[in-house]
């Protein structure tokens, strides 16, 4: 959302270049990396080893038409990617939600 939102607020910069993030490359090498781990603490209160994210690499966006000023970012586009980016936030927010009445309403016994 961020490199989105940055995309479209430099829509009007000359020379500025929009950027992205290529998920399912990350996705990939996550998946790749993801090997079995056994957590443990040395006393009850302390947490275990932490697992790491990989780090997320932003990429120039090639555009389909380039401008005179050097500006990459196709507002159409980032508009559409943005909106599709809240759609997605919305619908996961709402299936977690959902899961946890759903879980409240079985333990309440309802």
């Amino acid at each position: 959302m961020e490199l989105l939102a940055a995309n479209l607020a430099n829509a009007d910069t000359p020379g500025f270049k929009a950027k992205d993030i290529d998920f399912r490359s990350v996705l990939n090498e996550a998946e790749s990396k993801v090997s079995p781990v056994t957590l443990t603490a040395s006393r009850d209160g302390h947490f275990g080893p932490q697992i790491g994210v990989p780090a997320l690499t932003a990429m120039y966006r090639v555009p389909a038409q380039a401008s005179l000023d050097g500006n990459t970012v196709e507002t159409q586009i980032e508009q559409a990617k943005f909106a599709e980016n809240s759609l997605q936030y919305q619908i996961s927010m709402q299936f977690v939600s959902g899961t946890i009445k759903g879980l409240l309403t079985a333990i309440r016994g309802e």
